[in-house]
């Protein structure tokens, strides 16, 4: 096997700005063992080779497809791993969710069946008017303490990483993380704008709702990291199974998935 050479590999920074990924992405990538560098360089620099490369792609490709980066590991690891099932268990996952589609397409078309003329004019007119101001939300939580609830969020809660900016003297300033399809934000206490966590004011005023894969997975996962767990994990009458704890500042975080009518 031909050794790979400097000239063929890229460090962490220049594969993260060439894939779009964050450095500290690739960290947790490589912390779960999912993708890590094939060789550290004589400085300690990590230096991702071609086949690490290769991988990353199909990380990457599997993750777009909705696969939990777990299954995705799993797979990449094991030769014994049946990657058509992990596929053809989450076509049916899609499959459930193009009927949901199609059972509002029928509700819609019954509506509109027995709709008059103007109200389907004035339905048409909300539909097509553009909003032309909200392009999109982003949840902003405010912490005392910005990097310890980063680091809680993604080693206890399982956030995806994203990044931590500091200022000039090195205090944490702003975080991002990845909650699914879902970005959050974290924001220092702020006397100016009345920002104060739950913590500082005594109470939580919120609830960060997310949904999981497996809530009784993520609530062993959460357990297991030492987090505060208010209820374990419950079917709820209004139709999804969660469960709740707090981050170190007192936040409170449901973790939830809906209930599949087998489940009812």
């Amino acid at each position: 096997m031909t050794a790979t050479t400097d000239s063929e590999t890229l460090q962490i920074g220049a594969l993260a700005a060439a894939t779009g990924l964050t450095v500290r992405t690739l960290h947790h990538y490589e912390s779960i063992g999912l993708i890590g560098p094939a060789r550290r360089s004589a400085s300690g620099y990590r230096l991702y080779g071609p086949t690490d490369i290769e991988r990353l792609y199909r990380v990457r490709a599997l993750h777009q497809l909705g696969l939990p980066l777990e299954d995705i590991r799993r797979t990449l690891d094991d030769p014994a791993a049946d990657l058509a099932a992990t596929l053809e268990a989450q076509l049916a996952a899609v499959d459930g969710l193009l009927g949901d589609l199609h059972r509002q397409r029928r509700a819609l078309q019954a509506v509109r069946s027995s709709m008059s003329t103007h109200d389907l004019i004035r339905l048409l007119e909300v539909m097509t008017t553009p909003d032309g101001t909200i392009e999109r939300h982003i949840s902003i939580l405010v912490y005392a303490d910005l990097e310890a609830a980063f680091n809680h969020l993604v080693d206890v809660f399982g956030l995806g990483p994203g990044e931590v900016t500091r200022n000039g003297d090195g205090h944490a300033v702003h975080g991002e993380l990845e909650a699914g399809n879902g970005v959050v934000w974290l924001h220092p206490e702020s006397a100016d704008f009345g920002l104060a966590s739950p913590r500082t004011v005594g109470t939580s005023t919120a609830t960060m709702a997310v949904m999981v894969d497996d809530v009784d997975a993520h609530h062993q996962r959460t357990v297991e990291r030492g987090g505060a767990v208010v209820h374990p994990p419950v079917d709820q009458p209004y139709g999804y199974r969660e469960y709740s704890a707090r981050d170190p500042e007192g936040g409170l975080w449901s973790f939830m998935r809906p209930l599949q009518p087998s489940d009812t």
